[in-house]
């Protein structure tokens, strides 16, 4: 369901959750946003690394200092060369932070509580084992798929 151009007030639970840059579409303007590493901020299991769930128990202490939005750092699948911002798949969850229904359940819990997330989109930095540099490594120079990339035969040209 799409709420309406002219919503004024979230809708109901039932319903989808309500898209809050509708309600309130200078929303950013008084926020008091949290940027955080999942990977650094709570661990749930015990293993070394923070994850969703971890994030979602401290969601109510997150509100408690006043947060309206946080400001999540990348959280996608990486070889981990650049501190995650060599993303390998735009599509899912570093394992080490949990899953898919962890993501969608610490948003609904975010939401529920009204408060914002934000994602980095890190479009023009991939990781060299994400399938559009695979794609583009193996083309043939002069190949319109090469294009995205900078590329050199010499660790020299681009020291």
């Amino acid at each position: 369901m799409t709420p309406p151009n002219d919503v004024t007030s979230p809708l109901s639970e039932s319903d989808v959750l309500a898209r809050p840059d509708l309600i309130e579409p200078m929303w950013y303007k008084d926020a008091i946003i949290y940027q955080l590493h999942v990977k650094a901020f709570f661990d749930s299991d015990d293993d070394g690394s923070g994850d969703f769930q971890g994030l979602c128990r401290k969601l109510d202490y997150l509100q408690d200092l006043g947060v309206t939005a946080l400001w999540l750092l990348p959280f996608y699948p990486s070889p981990l060369r650049d501190d995650g911002y060599d993303i390998s798949d735009y599509k899912n969850i570093n394992p080490s932070y949990g899953r898919m229904a962890d993501f969608k359940n610490f948003v609904r819990e975010a939401h529920r509580r009204n408060l914002r997330v934000i994602t980095e989109l890190i479009i023009h930095h991939t990781s060299d084992q994400h399938p559009w540099f695979q794609r583009a490594r193996q083309a043939k120079p002069g190949s319109s798929l090469r294009d995205f990339y900078v590329w050199s035969d010499t660790d020299q040209k681009f020291p």
